[in-house]
């Protein structure tokens, strides 16, 4: 196993011996054998043991076990103790994915303090093999059907060249002890089941699974890097990213060859699912001003764009809404913002409408935010002469109902400054002066 295990390294270009890899130990057999492979080759490594607390005394014993082999080998060993089961309780998660999030963060967080380039885990060609029947009765795409891969940014997979049995039978010829974990015996888990019941089937059928599948696997990760390459041409080309405000014009998409699929593409990593992106590219002929939420994200349906942007965290309309350069916005039920910039004249002709703000555009320091306002915040209203007046008085004074003053919004800068009440009133240290060469322009319709 030691020369396949060198060759699959070699194969994935990996330069293990130029500095020591970050290696994940459960005490399983897999990890153990992965560790004795990195020992057997005089690979650098360090190990990182994680101790969920889910199985009393026995999680405490692969503790204990791990520390022993590590002292025995001479290697150095990190151990981290997590409570998984509240972590899961208080978001709301399986065990298992808050099992999942707990290691990997950790794992990442200590690769990138004790400076190794590589994350080592012990995944083999059965546990590939499972991802994908996973995925599939899940339901998925074609990333989910490329399995594991061998390298994924800083993690590697060292010993997805070998089955589960040949890791058994190596660690049996070479009399390696490791833990056995009793929750691996139940079907209770979906990967189990398919373990235990779905695998040997397929493997009955044809005995060279393993094999096959790893053929396969390499195939389909080739097509999807080709598709991926594809899709990143098309978005750098049809994108467009103003600050934190991403553009998705609507023409392009229609006249896509597979909207919803290329449209996903641009929303998955915003959060949006393949369902919602069905729903959204239905709306694209409709009306303006549909919205769709995604976990940390808005979509806003406008006439020319779908337009994202990031959901400030807490109570009802506490959304921040970043404002670009000469960019327009449309929040449904709330209000839409052009802006336009002019060259400033003698002759240019100020409008009145409360719901038009002009600026000098040298002193403003983009990007601009719209947000609610809040208690406490003030400005220096245009033609007071520089002195400040709570927003909230504005709004007294100006007879606002209670039910609509939550309703009220304020322009402000990257500093908080605030520019403007919308609606309301501009702020004197901002306006149009006779030193002024261009004119921010902006109009806010209220919804």
């Amino acid at each position: 196993m030691l020369n396949d295990f060198l060759t699959f390294i070699n194969s994935q270009k990996l330069e293990l011996h130029a500095a020591p890899t970050l290696l994940a130990i459960s005490g399983g057999v897999d990890s153990v054998v992965l560790a004795t492979l990195f020992k057997e080759a005089n690979l650098p490594f360090i190990l990182a043991h994680c101790n969920y607390g889910l199985r009393g005394k026995e999680s405490d014993d692969d503790e204990i076990f791990v520390r022993q082999w590590a002292h025995k080998h001479g290697v150095t060993l990190f151990v981290a103790h997590f409570e998984t089961e509240l972590k899961a309780k208080e978001e709301g998660i399986s065990i298992q994915m808050a099992a999942r999030d707990l290691r990997y963060t950790w794992f990442s967080e200590l690769r990138q303090q004790i400076k190794y380039q590589y994350l080592a885990t012990a995944h083999h060609a059965d546990d590939a093999i499972e991802t994908v029947l996973l995925n599939l009765t899940r339901g998925t795409g074609l990333a989910g059907l490329t399995g594991i891969a061998p390298v994924m940014g800083h993690t590697i997979r060292p010993l997805l060249f070998a089955s589960r049995q040949e890791i058994l039978a190596y660690a049996q010829q070479q009399n390696i002890s490791w833990r056995e974990d009793s929750s691996n015996a139940t079907d209770h888990y979906r990967r189990n089941l398919i373990r235990h019941q779905v695998l040997p089937v397929l493997q009955s059928i044809n005995p060279s699974l393993e094999e096959t599948f790893q053929r396969t696997s390499q195939r389909l990760q080739a097509a999807h890097r080709l598709l991926d390459k594809s899709l990143y041409e098309w978005k750098k080309n049809v994108v467009k990213q103003v600050n934190r405000t991403t553009y998705i014009p609507i023409p392009e998409l229609l006249k896509a060859s597979e909207p919803i699929f290329q449209l996903h593409y641009l929303l998955e990593p915003f959060g949006f699912n393949y369902a919602q992106t069905e729903q959204i590219v239905a709306s694209l002929e409709g009306e303006s001003g549909k919205k769709f939420l995604s976990p940390e994200h808005v979509l806003i349906k406008d006439r020319k764009y779908l337009i994202i942007n990031t959901l400030s965290k807490g109570k009802y309309n506490e959304e921040a809404y970043e404002l670009g350069e000469l960019t327009s916005l449309s929040i449904p039920e709330k209000f839409t913002i052009h802006m336009q910039e002019h060259t400033y004249s003698d002759s240019f002709n100020f409008d009145p409408d409360p719901s038009i703000a002009y600026f000098d555009r040298s002193l403003l320091d983009f990007p601009l935010t719209i947000r609610p306002w809040q208690t406490g915040d003030w400005f220096c209203p245009l033609g007071m002469k520089g002195k400040r007046k709570k927003v909230s008085d504005l709004l007294i004074d100006s007879r606002v109902p209670l039910l609509a003053k939550r309703d009220c919004f304020l322009l402000t800068n990257n500093r908080g400054d605030v520019l403007w009440v919308l609606g309301f009133r501009s702020d004197e240290r901002f306006k149009v002066n006779k030193n002024t060469k261009k004119i921010l322009e902006i109009k806010f319709i209220n919804a």
